[in-house]
């Protein structure tokens, strides 16, 4: 059996297949950005393909994203422009949550 890389989504904490997930990165130079080949240099950070996980994870502001989760596991200095073109990302998202996206481990016993 081929072993399956997990990542955890910052914004709901479930773990997923790392191909399941958005990869955000900041670069060397300080940018943030999306990553949709999931193999740019730089520090990564995962979100699900739901709008709800980027709402939460980016805040509905530029002010929230500067303490936002996402922020935190990027260990990056937020700026309007980053909001910007992740907000614009999120837009784009389903609302709905696709049946195949099932989390593989929640972090809870029993569970």
């Amino acid at each position: 059996m081929k072993h399956i890389p997990l990542r955890t989504c910052v914004a709901c904490r479930a773990v997923r297949a790392k191909r399941e997930l958005i990869r955000i990165v900041r670069t060397p130079e300080g940018r943030i950005c999306v990553d949709s080949t999931g193999k740019m240099n730089g520090r990564g950070a995962y979100l699900c393909r739901k709008r709800r996980c980027w709402q939460s994870a980016i805040g509905d502001s530029p002010r929230q994203f500067a303490r936002s989760r996402l922020i935190a596991a990027l260990h990056a200095v937020p700026d309007e422009e980053a909001w910007s073109t992740l907000h614009a990302y999120a837009q784009q998202l389903s609302d709905e949550v696709e049946t195949n996206l099932e989390p593989h481990y929640t972090g809870v016993k029993g569970a």
